[in-house]
């Protein structure tokens, strides 16, 4: 398939609705079209993620080997008002795959394989990356396909056992999301004038620099794109306001269209106005207004896909911290770090944890056990939410890893109130709570007693004073199935 067939192919895609014919070209020249014949695989579970992979013609089945048996788990159909109807499943989400592996750095919890002839292209996971920055339409499309697919995980995990635990994690989830997806919107919204002012600014440049003035320009631009937002030394608000204030009236005394927009990039990173000053000394006066205004739209764009950037990381950072609770484990075990496990925990229980102080008490270079990771990140769910709901949201958590012989001790302290002598032993038994009626199901400590005393030959005890209840489990790094 030539470049140009493509382009024609993408304009098609829902992914790509909206976006100019230079981004189209642009996707067309950088994809790599594939063909598949039926029954052929795009990608297997368990394999690294490479490419994301959108659809162009034919329908691609996704499945997941569970039980020893593979089961379908969804359908993507380049026309989705033919296929099977799954609720709330946005139309975009029919034309792409590969997506959440590839953001996350993790394999694939799935395997893809045509249904009939079909037709993809491939784009690297660096080409996916400036996809985003690039094509802002793109970002908005796929938040929502994001967005349902962490709900679609959801709601598996919900029939295999685990809806407490998942009801305080999309809880956390949606509310760390927030932040990132808003930052995604408002610098997608901006990006159309961003680009505008970049190519008006471009052309203005272009009609009067000199090759020697070109040159000179370009390096300073390369020299102050280098010093990003990050690298700024902190001031406060009312010096910040200064800078800037000296930084617009010399560039608006010297003529630029907009002053105001380049004093504010370059203040983001640490520049006065000598810097701005030593850079352009060279050029002269009717030269110096279209570098200022070239180099504030550079600097703009470059923030605002840092920013862009940066909400990806944010998002890639939760999506990977949840991966181990898409669905109990059911494959054979794996090795898992208790101390990493803790900590994805922790990041997802975040907005949770509030104002409760935690102490990390982690022995260094613990040894890594044999077993199922979403399982184990539900036991630390659940002895942490409780944990939190005994201090009623202050206090301090203290949570220890250990390593004794062949056993790693992991230990989930509080400094709530205590548990009384009479209630402790009954902790593990199902639908036994100590919480109000509607506030507690009974089933987070025996569901975590299952999974270490079944599930991975284990121990946990619980003891209690007034001001210390301590949850202690013990695992050991190997154990039979």
């Amino acid at each position: 398939m030539n470049a140009a067939v493509l382009h024609s192919a993408l304009r098609r895609v829902l992914l790509f609705d909206g976006l100019d014919e230079a981004e189209l070209a642009w996707l067309a020249k950088v994809g790599e079209p594939r063909r598949l014949v039926p029954g052929e695989i795009l990608f297997r579970e368990g394999q690294p993620a490479v490419h994301f992979y959108v659809l162009l013609d034919g329908e691609l089945v996704v499945t997941k080997v569970m039980d020893g048996r593979e089961e379908e788990l969804t359908r993507h159909s380049s026309d989705p008002s033919s296929a099977r109807p799954e609720p709330g499943k946005p139309p975009a989400a029919h034309c792409v795959t590969g997506e959440i592996p590839l953001l996350s750095g993790t394999a694939h919890a799935a395997t893809v394989r045509a249904e009939g002839p079909v037709r993809v292209v491939g784009y690297s996971g660096e080409v996916f990356a400036e996809m985003l920055e690039r094509c802002n339409g793109v970002a908005r499309r796929l938040l929502p396909v994001l967005a349902w697919r962490l709900k679609s995980v959801e709601a598996q995990a919900r029939d295999h056992a685990a809806a407490a635990a998942l009801d305080t994690l999309a809880a956390a989830l949606a509310h760390e999301l927030n932040n990132p997806v808003s930052v995604v919107d408002r610098a997608a919204r901006e990006l159309a004038d961003i680009v505008e002012l970049l190519v008006e600014t471009a052309w203005s440049w272009g009609e009067v620099a000199s090759p020697a003035e070109h040159a000179s320009v370009s390096a300073m631009i390369r020299l102050l794109v280098a010093a990003e937002p990050d690298d700024a030394l902190p001031v406060d608000a009312l010096t910040m306001a200064d800078i800037e204030d000296e930084l617009a009236d010399w560039a608006e005394a010297a003529g630029a269209r907009h002053p105001g927009l380049l004093a504010t990039v370059m203040a983001e990173r640490g520049l006065l106005l000598a810097d701005l000053r030593g850079h352009t000394a060279g050029l002269g006066p009717h030269v110096l207004p279209a570098a200022l205004d070239h180099l504030a739209a550079v600097l703009e764009a470059r923030t605002t896909a840092a920013e862009l950037s940066q909400a990806g990381l944010r998002i890639a950072a939760l999506v990977a911290a949840t991966r181990d609770y898409s669905r109990r484990d059911r494959g054979p075990r794996r090795a898992v770090s208790v101390v990493e496990s803790l900590e994805s925990t922790l990041t997802l229980l975040r907005t949770k944890l509030g104002p409760v102080s935690v102490v990390r008490e982690y022995q260094p270079e613990l040894p890594r056990l044999s077993g199922y990771p979403s399982e184990l990140g539900q036991v630390w769910t659940n002895l942490i939410d409780n944990a939190v709901d005994a201090m009623a949201g202050r206090g301090t958590l203290t949570l220890r890893a250990g390593h004794e012989a062949d056993t790693l001790v992991v230990e989930v302290i509080d400094s709530g109130p205590g548990i009384a002598a009479d209630v402790l032993p009954r902790v593990f038994e199902p639908f036994f709570t100590t919480k109000d009626v509607g506030r507690g199901r009974g089933l987070g400590l025996h569901l975590a007693h299952q999974i270490v005393t079944q599930r991975h030959k284990g121990t946990i005890t619980a003891r209690s004073v007034p001001g210390e209840t301590r949850i202690e489990v013990r695992l050991p790094v190997t154990a039979d199935p």
